[in-house]
């Protein structure tokens, strides 16, 4: 499970292998045995304690800012691997293989979304004609980019041109499955201009702390990236990768509004958009952890949806230094069957 806490000024400290959560009177005791990581959201405060006991169980504690966005984690420090995987991921970058990876998350993204309109589609009969159009529009774009050939930096802005006309079509799909007193006009962030986005945003922010840690377990180096180019302190790894599973909040967003259980007391006005308030994030992160915490079939065994994505990180590590793929390669990444 992921403890996460959302109540400003709560305590969180050690007794014996247990995680104690107190605000105000009230007292949890949690083992540590049960918790995966500590999401904290907002002031809060930490006994060393704790914080060793984490380290002890290879639990990390993770700090989102007000959009959801990671600021900062406590971490082991331990090395997923060796150096051979970063030599590896530096190298590959300027190949043609690089080139391939790099498409292919993007075209995952793009089967995803394809996927989640037809799903769509199937449940809203009224909106079949105008979800088809902006489906096949999609798979036009995503023909397109998966012809491009050629070295990743001369395409660079080729691709981000397709896959920026691609966001436009999705978004257009999204904003039909919406009811109409929350549609929205674009996608906005920083903050959110509406209730969609600011949901959305905050979910893509829990799913970047998910994909960074899946990358350092795996020996993956989160600033290395190939579609976005390396700056200082910018994860570009991090921002590849979670093309691939960014559907996953749209699917959980969608279906909050679908049942109508987004309301307006949910969010806090500021000058120039919204903001998510507590009350908001705890329907956002309980619907969220479910969806990820669901057990699916993949790669022919039964996991949980979130664990696919450190299944996914330490397969690539173990091809790019030639290691085969097993079910002790699975083990190590700390993936388990359910």
């Amino acid at each position: 499970m992921d403890l996460i806490i959302t109540t400003f000024g709560t305590y969180l400290h050690r007794q014996g292998e247990m995680f104690v959560v107190k605000v105000k009177e009230q007292k949890q005791e949690i083992s540590s045995r049960k918790v995966r990581s500590i999401v904290i959201t907002t002031g809060a405060s930490l006994s060393t304690d704790a914080i060793q006991l984490a380290v002890e169980k290879n639990i990390d504690i993770v700090f989102l800012d007000q959009v959801g966005h990671p600021y900062g984690r406590v971490w082991h420090g331990r090395p997923g691997s060796t150096t051979a995987i970063r030599r590896e991921q530096l190298r590959l970058a300027d190949t043609e293989k690089g080139l391939r990876l790099a498409l292919g998350w993007l075209l995952r993204k793009l089967d995803n979304q394809v996927e989640f309109l037809r799903e769509a589609r199937q449940r809203r009969t009224r909106l079949s004609a105008a979800l088809t159009e902006k489906v096949n529009a999609l798979l036009e774009l995503r023909q397109s980019l998966e012809s491009i050939n050629g070295e990743l930096d001369a395409v660079r802005s080729t691709i981000m041109g397709f896959e920026g006309r691609a966001g436009r079509t999705y978004w257009e799909a999204v904003n039909l499955l919406l009811p109409e007193n929350f549609q929205f006009e674009a996608r906005s962030r920083n903050p959110a201009k509406d209730e969609f986005n600011c949901l959305l945003n905050y979910s893509y922010g829990v799913l970047y702390g998910t994909v960074e840690r899946a990358c350092i377990l795996a020996g993956l180096d989160p600033y290395v990236g190939f579609i976005h180019t390396d700056h200082y302190q910018k994860k570009s790894l991090v921002f590849d990768l979670i093309e691939c599973y960014r559907v996953w909040a749209d699917e959980t967003v969608v279906g909050l509004f679908s049942a109508r259980k987004v309301k307006q007391d949910m969010f806090d006005r500021l000058q120039n958009g919204l903001m998510l308030n507590k009350e908001g994030k705890a329907v956002l992160m309980g619907q969220f952890g479910n969806y990820l915490d669901e057990g699916i079939r993949y790669r022919n065994r039964n996991i949980k949806r979130r664990d696919t994505v450190q299944l996914d990180c330490h397969r690539m590590a173990n091809d790019w230094i030639g290691r085969v793929g097993s079910d002790e390669d699975d083990r190590d990444a700390g993936v388990d069957s359910v």
